[in-house]
């Protein structure tokens, strides 16, 4: 693992911490720091981080606090507080 995928993934558990302590902010910050060290060295970011980040404000996710998940018709559902929708297939 490189440099920058461990960096990557350092901004994804401080991105994740910052949320459960209520510091929305500080959060968005290290997404986009994560997003801007993957661009500059052409990586794929990690399924997990994709998963939990809105794509339209950079805020880190949490289901029931600023997330809301709901299944449908084969997908699953995430709409940001933002209103922002991403869908995701799942197998039965």
């Amino acid at each position: 693992m490189g440099i920058a995928e461990e960096r990557i993934d350092r901004l994804h558990d401080l991105a994740r911490d910052a949320v459960a302590e209520g510091n929305d902010e500080r959060a968005r910050e290290y997404v986009r720091r994560a997003r801007r060290i993957a661009e500059r060295n052409r990586l794929r970011l990690p399924r997990e981080f994709r998963r939990f980040t809105c794509d339209s404000c950079d805020v880190y996710l949490r289901p029931g606090t600023n997330a809301r998940v709901r299944l449908q018709n084969g997908h699953v559902v995430v709409t940001c507080d933002c209103g922002a929708q991403a869908r995701y297939p799942y197998d039965d």
